[in-house]
């Protein structure tokens, strides 16, 4: 979802939080003669390492704040899409995801009541009482909302820190309990000041698992080593945080899992393991299941921990998954497993798509019409085909059709060797169609087909009454029918191309054709638009021209932006993750 702030911090306001410091605690006696000491300088790279261990963790409160460098002290008070709330505590925060889930929108508005009071890294605690933007404050934090603290890794107190001076001879110590009373020592330390721990000295680790380490050296090493073992969730996904261990072994089990995305040791694995499917059962077992329906067998289990829950998994054959994974986010249909940035697993389930009754799509199929919003053949987009409409009927016969050219052939639902559902349509005078198409995804209103990684792929949009009732819909078709327009703004990721389409105008027809008229209104170019409301409740209008005309790249399904009688604004999520735009201005 996209959040939109209305407030933030004043100018300088890191740099006066690092001039503050605390009275640090009194000294206890030095330590007995024989104890065996390390001197590092509070400026080194280790020093650093032990700051970032024990800082404040600002992260739990990003759905607010979006700065995992700090966080908002309780209570304060919110306004989230013009709901106010009191947050007293962690847990009130999720009132704020539920506000937010609450509403189909994608543009969530919340506002922080001022003043508030802060608390960063060092756990110095500031007051606010000004509104400007939050993420100037923000940029102090690294990008996607990172933070230097270090929290895979803890350390197990009490600990004793010596002092030294300059001759390295020990000057005093002292005892902390906590993280805060350990960031807040090594706040009020000049560069150039002496400090050791009393080793050994024990570390925690996100499953647990504890490390004691000897000097210095091995603790350094022991918290690099750390750094990246678990996912922090230092980003604003809100959404990642709301399963039980209960949960998720109830969810692995109910469902077959599609293997999405495989990485180990940094390097991509998801070309082989794409689309297996994998079957988890109660009594401890899983079975995975290749392209030609080969079974592999493994084991898994579940355990709990403070850092989150870890899923284990042993295979003999599939060694890339042989690991105690921590689990990063559940829900919408996904698994998310990650043990460092070089390790990640992605599973999406597939309920829909496994299924040994062909029925279920073979219903689905007949009951309306369907329009063709995406399809990619062989790693070439048909965009020839877009809004053309499949009509499934009984006996095996098959439709595709546009205002004014139908095709025929012949179409099944079988399943393939991994269980999942098949669509196989034979039509010879239409060969971006003509294919076997495993389903990926079956919605109430769309049905997605697709064999990752080949690029192949159909996008269908269910048609059962042409929008005939739909208010939106029919006005604007009303405004295109019959009708001259110009191309005031075609442009593809940002890049220009009005120049070469703006000279010509765009008659849209009542038959659903565009005519691209010259100069002298000499029709050069024939294509077709169709307007429709999509699955996802959106107004969208398609337009398309044939492969050998020069304005093919016209071409795309759009989302209509912006409309009025005179304008139409339009744009297109393109394969780049940017956006093809498109503005009609009425001649």
């Amino acid at each position: 979802m996209k959040k939109f702030f209305s407030y933030a911090f004043y100018t300088g306001l890191l740099v006066m939080a690092l001039s503050l410091t605390s009275c640090q605690e009194e000294f206890e006696p030095l330590p007995e003669e024989g104890v065996e000491t390390e001197a590092i300088a509070a400026s080194s790279s280790t020093a650093k390492l032990i700051e970032d261990t024990c800082s404040n963790d600002g992260s739990f409160d990003n759905i607010v704040d979006e700065a995992s460098c700090f966080n908002i002290n309780f209570p304060y008070t919110v306004k989230v899409n013009g709901v106010e709330l009191t947050i007293n505590g962690i847990e009130d925060l999720g009132a704020i995801e539920e506000v937010f889930d609450s509403l189909e929108d994608d543009e969530d508005i919340l506002d922080i009541i001022f003043p508030i009071t802060i608390t960063l890294a060092d756990y110095t605690e500031i007051t606010i009482d000004g509104i400007d933007d939050l993420r100037e404050m923000a940029q102090e934090c690294k990008e996607e909302g990172e933070d230097d603290d270090i929290e895979c890794i803890d350390f197990v107190y009490p600990i004793t820190i010596y002092t030294f001076n300059l001759s390295n001879e020990t000057t005093g110590n002292v005892s902390v309990e906590s993280d805060k009373q350990l960031r807040r020592f090594f706040a009020g330390l000049g560069e150039n000041d002496l400090v050791s721990m009393d080793f050994p000295v024990t570390l925690k680790l996100y499953d647990e698992s504890e490390i004691i380490v000897n000097s210095n050296a091995e603790l350094a090493i022991a918290i690099e080593n750390a750094r990246d073992l678990c996912d922090e969730d230092d980003d604003n996904d809100y959404n990642d945080d709301d399963f039980t261990q209960e949960g998720l072994e109830d969810y692995l089990i109910e469902c077959p899992l599609l293997v999405k995305e495989v990485k180990r040791n940094d390097q991509s694995q998801t070309e082989q393991y794409i689309d297996y499917v994998m079957n988890f059962d109660e009594d401890g077992s899983v079975t995975v299941k290749d392209w030609e329906g080969n079974n592999m067998t493994g084991a898994w289990s579940t355990r709990e921990t403070e850092f989150g829950l870890l899923l284990k998994l042993e295979f003999e054959a599939l060694v890339d998954f042989n690991m105690e994974w921590f689990l990063y986010d559940q829900g919408e249909g996904v698994v998310k497993l990650h043990v460092s940035d070089g390790d990640r697993i992605i599973l999406k389930s597939g309920c829909d798509v496994i299924n040994d009754d062909p029925d279920t799509l073979r219903g689905a199929l007949k009951e309306c019409s369907w329009i063709i919003k995406r399809v990619f053949n062989d790693d070439q987009e048909v965009k020839r085909l877009l809004g053309f409409e499949f009509n499934f009927e009984a006996e095996g016969v098959v439709t595709l059709s546009n205002d004014n050219t139908i095709s025929e052939g012949t179409w099944d639902v079988t399943t393939n060797e991994q269980g999942r559902l098949v669509m196989a349509i034979t039509m010879g005078d239409e060969p971006g169609v003509d294919f076997e198409w495993p389903l990926s995804s079956l919605a109430n209103e769309r049905l997605k087909f697709e064999i990752p990684e080949t690029d192949y792929e159909l996008v269908l949009e269910r048609n059962c009454d042409n929008d005939e009732n739909d208010n939106d819909v029919t006005w604007i078709r009303g405004l295109f029918n019959d009708s001259q327009w110009e191309l005031a703004l075609f442009s593809q990721n940002e890049d220009p191309l009005t120049e070469a389409y703006g000279v010509f105008t765009y008659e849209f027809n009542v038959d659903g054709t565009i005519s691209v008229l010259d100069q002298d209104a000499i029709a050069i170019s024939v294509g077709n638009w169709f307007v429709y409301r999509n699955s996802d409740g959106k107004l969208e209008m398609i337009i398309r021209f044939g492969s050998d005309s020069n304005f093919y790249p016209l071409g795309n399904d759009y989302l209509v932006v912006e409309v009025t009688e005179n304008r139409l604004e339009l744009k297109h999520e393109n394969e780049y993750d940017g956006y093809d735009r498109l503005v009609f201005e009425k001649k």
